[in-house]
């Protein structure tokens, strides 16, 4: 059993005990159980429901496992010929979160 699901602008395949990084959460604490109620698809053993535009009374349950940082992404910038030159560095926060169940 899986479902697609569309969080924070993002549109994720999950199944149930599956970890997945989605876009920072800053307002849940680690252990935190949270809700999407946007299901777009759900595939069971039996048939396919596809939403319009998502599935009614379904939900997916996950927690949160913590806050990250992605690697370094560095960005350069030079302009030839002109003594110009910038480094800069970024890492991206992401959270992770196990899903618990999908309901539906």
């Amino acid at each position: 059993m899986y479902a697609i699901v569309e969080f924070k602008g993002t549109q994720l395949k999950v199944e149930k005990d599956q970890t997945v990084r989605v876009p920072f959460l800053a307002e849940y604490e680690i252990g935190a159980e949270i809700e999407i109620p946007n299901v777009l698809l759900l595939h069971t053993d039996k048939d396919t429901i596809v939403g319009n535009p998502t599935v009614k009374n379904a939900k997916v349950k996950a927690e949160i496992i913590g806050h990250l940082k992605d690697k370094k992404v560095i960005v350069f910038k030079k302009k030839k010929r002109k003594g110009y030159q910038k480094k800069q560095g970024h890492r991206q926060n992401y959270t992770e979160i196990k899903i618990k169940d999908i309901l539906n």
